[in-house]
């Protein structure tokens, strides 16, 4: 029997990472043509690199914004999986050689304590409360494999397939008191090599950080999946996302939540 499509397609995905080929369109053949199919490749294709990178431990969403969604050419944001191996610690360090083109963004991060199975679907933003153990900020990092933008458009499920361009993220302290803090208002400001490039709301994406964990959990039981406890899930970026260049020094801060840090070599 011949291999299934989403499994070609996802192989073929694998196989551009590793030889270190910029981002393109899948050959039409392969090319998903509805949210679902993209999902059923990024299955296959995070099973993949799962082989490398090790243990699922959390989950993005990505085009938190309608702006984004507008720019890419959907209605709705996108989920990626993160691994474990590409959470790291603040401060961090990574290098620009391991990467195309790295990119950065600026986010809350939300660890849970209590398991959001799919059976409790569909989710709250006050049931996702009861499971949060501890909130950070979080700079992720992603690698665009110096993608055309303006192709994006017309290929918009292509980001869903290639796992959202996730290649972790920078975790800051957890803050495990963070009833206290308004969420939706926290100040959140990114420096690079000491310069403000950016400031945002954590109400910018999806108007509450927990809206957005809410609508990971959902999307996740709709493929008979939960959230776990222990998962972390970084909730959409609240700046806009930065290029980076070995030499850079990025600081990103947020009122009540602390501090994280990045040097890229």
């Amino acid at each position: 029997m011949s291999e299934p499509r989403f499994t070609r397609a996802a192989r073929a995905l694998h196989e551009a990472h590793e030889r270190r080929e910029p981002f393109r369109p899948l050959p039409p053949e392969l090319a998903p043509r509805t949210s679902e199919a993209a999902y059923e490749i990024q299955d296959a294709f995070v099973a993949l690199r799962a082989e490398k990178r090790g243990a699922i431990a959390g989950y993005k969403i990505a085009l938190a914004s309608p702006a984004m969604q507008r720019f890419v050419g959907v209605d709705r944001p996108q989920a990626g999986t993160m691994f474990e191996s590409g959470l790291l610690r603040s401060p961090a360090v990574v290098r620009a050689s391991d990467y195309l083109r790295l990119i950065v963004e600026f986010e809350i991060a939300v660890l849970l304590e209590e398991d959001l199975p799919a059976a409790d679907a569909p989710f709250t933003r006050e049931r996702v409360a009861m499971a949060v153990g501890a909130v950070m900020p979080a700079i992720e990092l992603a690698d665009d494999r110096q993608a055309d933008y303006g192709e994006l458009a017309s290929h918009p499920f292509e980001l869903i397939a290639d796992n959202t361009w996730n290649e972790g993220a920078v975790l800051g302290y957890p803050v495990t008191d963070w009833k206290a803090l308004d969420l939706a208002a926290v100040r959140g400001r990114a420096s690079v090599n000491g310069s403000l490039v950016g400031e945002g709301n954590g109400g910018d994406a999806m108007g509450h950080p927990f809206n957005s964990v809410a609508w990971i959990a959902d999307h996740l039981a709709a493929h008979s999946r939960g959230l776990l406890r222990g998962d972390v899930v970084i909730t959409g970026s609240i700046i806009t996302s930065k290029n980076m260049k070995p030499g850079d020094f990025v600081k990103y801060s947020i009122e009540g939540l602390g501090e994280v840090e990045l040097r890229v070599d």
